[in-house]
């Protein structure tokens, strides 16, 4: 699986740590950046990229992650992506209810909230949990696209 990946300087350490142990464990990491730390730099410049690189590779079923201090910024930037769904995870089972009733396409881990492991242990947790298909999941996750592409909820 190829996972995209991208973060500002505030989980610099983060990704690093993370692109050297997924790609041990044999996903293809695409790493969007940062890639010097830099304290000034700005989020939206490594996490639009990324999450645009995973919704143009949704029918290969590629996933993102994306991080920062808290990851609530780079949840809102990815999310701005027509087609990306991200999930604001700080802990194993919010990644695994991300994908499995959200089907989120990433997942956005804030770097000053987790240990190197727990962000491993997230992230490994999210690529690794498949959408449910549950219908009623689906029909919400059908009424957000319906609003992101028409501005109405209704089919």
């Amino acid at each position: 699986m190829r996972v995209h990946i991208g973060t500002d300087h505030a989980a610099f350490e983060l990704k690093e740590y993370l692109v050297e142990h997924l790609r041990a464990d044999g996903y293809e990491v695409v790493d969007h950046g940062a890639t010097t730390y830099d304290a000034l730099d700005n989020y939206p410049v490594f996490i639009i990229p990324c999450a645009e690189a995973v919704v143009a590779e949704a029918d290969q079923g590629s996933l993102g992650i994306v991080l920062g201090g808290s990851g609530n910024g780079e949840q809102i930037a990815a999310n701005k992506v027509k087609g990306c769904r991200a999930a604001l995870a700080f802990n194993v089972e919010l990644a695994q209810l991300g994908r499995e009733h959200n089907n989120a396409n990433c997942v956005a881990i804030g770097g000053r909230f987790v240990a190197p492991e727990e962000g491993l242990e997230i992230a490994r947790a999210f690529l690794q949990t498949p959408f449910s298909g549950n219908e009623r999941h689906q029909t919400r996750i059908d009424m957000l696209t319906n609003y992101e592409t028409t501005g109405s909820i209704e089919g």
